[in-house]
């Protein structure tokens, strides 16, 4: 275990659940605003509580590769995928547990948060000692920029699929 990279690790677990906590609340309390609703959820679909995830992981990602990057050369690669894997993990676990019970509950939908914040870091960590994608860097890097134009796209002319329907305008849930 490296002490540095775990206690950064650890330190971006509690930024990414705080900040992802407050930014369920952020676009509200900023009066709708425009730039704000780029990086915070605007309604109460799932597409849209992924940024929970997302925005606060790469805000933090950068942060630790621009302090440990001389010492980690495979840390962009290993934030790239635990910030994939912890996005990708809310609809898949938000699905997969509301088809077998056929409903949501709050409580479930906190706990898949915070083991998607717990998953994307555990994989940042892994991969960023052990180098397994870094000959895949940049491809990952394309899929997070990827990603960034899809969530301020879709954030205001999302696809009329259930993972971009607020709750209020269909039966998708809210995570």
């Amino acid at each position: 275990m490296n002490k540095k990279l775990f206690s950064f690790t650890i330190a971006g677990i509690f930024f990414v659940i705080v900040a992802g906590s407050l930014f369920h609340f952020i676009y509200e309390f900023s009066n709708n605003n425009f730039y704000v609703s780029l990086i915070a959820p605007v309604n109460e679909s799932v597409w849209e509580h992924i940024k929970l995830v997302f925005f606060p992981m790469l805000f933090y990602g950068i942060f630790m590769a621009v302090c440990l990057k001389k010492e980690f050369p495979c840390i962009i690669s290993g934030i790239c995928a635990g910030i994939l894997a912890g996005s990708f993990a809310i609809p898949v676990l938000f699905y997969l547990y509301t088809a077998i019970l056929g409903t949501h509950l709050l409580a479930v939908d906190l706990l898949i948060f915070v083991f998607s914040v717990l998953l994307g870091f555990a994989l940042c960590y892994r991969l960023t000692l052990n180098c397994r994608l870094s000959d895949f860097t940049r491809l990952l890097e394309l899929i997070i920029f990827l990603l960034v134009l899809c969530f301020f796209i879709f954030t205001w002319y999302p696809p009329g699929l259930e993972l971009f329907l607020a709750k209020d305008q269909g039966e998708a849930g809210s995570i």
